[in-house]
């Protein structure tokens, strides 16, 4: 049985390429956004493995500066703290709107679980018109263990006072359905372009091509 959904917002819901013209911008490509999320999200990693926590804003800023060094350009502050309060300001995928509002009308509790921190969370759903779609935001910052640690995981279980078993995370990101199942939670990998499944561990019992298909998908197993 199923009783809580979690929806990850960056790019699950969110739609990261509005920062391309940023980067082309300051770094000269576009290409280099995704180059800079995952020297993010290794950052990130890196914290949580050896110790040493770090926030998503924190880790998104050095990263940003590690990737100028890398091309050998320079950063200033301020074009730093530009790219990253854009991710405040995200749209949403162009099915995301409809897909969510058809989930609101199922018995069943729908939240939002995200590593960027909770104000910065709040501010991203509601610039996109999402906020009320949701019982709930999490962020795992709040338990300072990032996705794909369980604590996060098992938060939701805790807010909604239910078995991990009976929560399912949606995610674009393997390692987010990874940590995910093995926390003991069910998910549901949104495969947007770009984005694989890993062969290694535990798999989702429903593999979507975007979030209308996770929703429709999620309504005919989990009522």
């Amino acid at each position: 049985m199923t009783r809580v959904i979690a929806f990850d917002v960056n790019e699950t819901l969110l739609d990261l390429r509005a920062l391309d013209a940023l980067f082309e911008e300051l770094l000269g490509s576009p290409e280099l956004r995704s180059q800079w999320f995952a020297q993010m999200l290794q950052l990130a990693f890196v914290g949580g493995l050896t110790g040493q926590y770090m926030d998503f804003g924190t880790a998104q800023k050095a990263a940003l500066q590690m990737l100028a060094q890398r091309i050998g350009q320079t950063v200033s502050d301020d074009a730093v703290d530009a790219v990253v309060n854009r991710m405040s300001s995200l749209p949403p995928h162009p099915e995301v709107h409809e897909a969510l509002a058809r989930l609101r009308e199922a018995p069943l509790w729908v939240a939002a679980l995200t590593n960027s921190t909770l104000p910065v969370a709040e501010a991203q759903l509601s610039s996109a018109g999402l906020r009320d779609h949701f019982d709930a935001v999490l962020s795992a910052d709040d338990v300072r263990a990032l996705k794909p640690a369980p604590a996060p995981y098992l938060a939701v279980a805790k807010r909604f006072a239910v078995a991990i078993g009976e929560v399912r995370l949606v995610a674009a990101h393997s390692w987010d359905v990874s940590g995910a199942r093995a926390a003991g939670a069910k998910a549901a990998f949104v495969a947007r372009p770009g984005m694989v499944l890993s062969p290694v561990g535990p798999q989702p019992d429903i593999v979507a091509t975007d979030i209308a298909d996770a929703v429709e998908q999620i309504l005919a197993r989990d009522l």
